[in-house]
């Protein structure tokens, strides 16, 4: 669906984006992301065709970017972070509108209206003035009039700014369903939901692509040669428990934190083997209550953090 190759665009000494290559193949959902000035919005820019690039090749549906543009644009639908609708309009008419100006045939207007009120969840809003509802329907509104012509490739740009978690949590199952239908670029800086999204995350910093994978893979990758850290919620007396947890092999760091209750949140890590069954040895030897023990893995968050800071290849 999407190919990139060796894509470049620089303002004059500055490199934005540095010669990445990636693909999109059809019907996937690929988070995008970077910090800020990385390069991230360049990149979405001059793949809906608002910006030129310096050098380099990009494909949406077989049609080059840059000597094809229209065709690239009519099979894409687009959502940028700060969603432009005319909040005079009622709903309905905005899509009506909207399928005017992507050269949607009249005869299947209608139709495409109706699937985009009914897959955004619309329907009963048809009829409402857009500037009346809140700002999770107006998500919403924008969500509708980037699939109302039925294009090949979804980019969403931040769909989920502003909202609070319960219209996140609509927005982003919205997403997922949409996903069904269309390949997605989602970009977010909320990175538990790409990770609740997205099949696979293409992260780039300083203009370059620093990591392409499953957010998964991309965890257990990084966590490998890092040693293991284990978190446990042990009830008992918290000067007790670290010394005795002091004198278990192996423990680079121990780190006991005294709750409410009489309970301690214990965290430890270890470069070496695996520590929990000795942890756990220790915790009931020692006559304390071991109520949880478990590993913790790497969150996006932490890998994106590590790959934007430390600037390693994965």
């Amino acid at each position: 669906m999407i190919e990139v190759q060796d894509l470049t665009k620089s303002y004059g000494p500055r490199l934005a984006v540095d010669g990445i290559s990636f693909s999109v193949p059809r019907g996937e959902i690929l988070g995008f992301l970077g910090p800020n000035g990385a390069g991230k919005s360049t990149t979405m820019r001059i793949l809906t065709g608002y910006l030129s690039a310096t050098s380099g090749s990009a494909s949406i549906a077989g049609f080059d970017v840059f000597s094809n543009p229209i065709e690239v644009r009519r099979r894409i639908g687009y959502l940028p972070e700060n969603n432009p609708l005319y909040n005079e309009m009622r709903v309905r008419d905005y899509l009506r509108l909207c399928c005017r100006l992507r050269g949607v045939a009249p005869a299947r207007r209608s139709a495409r209206v109706d699937y985009a009120l009914e897959a955004c969840g619309l329907q009963e809003r048809r009829r409402d003035i857009i500037g009346r509802l809140s700002k999770g329907l107006r998500q919403r509104v924008g969500l509708a009039q980037a699939v109302v012509h039925d294009p090949d490739l979804l980019i969403l740009d931040e769909p989920t700014s502003g909202l609070d978690p319960a219209q996140t949590r609509e927005t982003r199952d919205l997403i997922v369903a949409l996903g069904r239908d269309h390949t997605v670029i989602l970009s977010s800086h909320i990175l538990p939901e790409v990770s609740a999204t997205c099949e696979r995350v293409v992260i780039i910093n300083r203009g370059t692509l620093v990591a392409d994978d499953r957010p998964e893979n991309l965890a257990r990758r990084m966590s490998e040669g890092h040693g293991i850290d284990v978190e446990m919620a042990v009830r008992g007396d918290v000067d007790a428990i670290r010394k005795k947890l002091k004198s278990v092999r192996g423990l680079d760091a121990v780190d006991v934190q005294e709750l409410a209750g009489g309970e301690c949140m214990v965290r430890v890590h270890s470069s070496g083997d695996d520590p929990r069954e000795e942890l756990a040895k220790a915790i009931v030897k020692g006559g304390f209550g071991l109520r949880e023990l478990h590993s913790r893995t790497l969150s996006l968050e932490d890998v994106f953090i590590s790959l934007t800071t430390e600037e390693p290849q994965v």
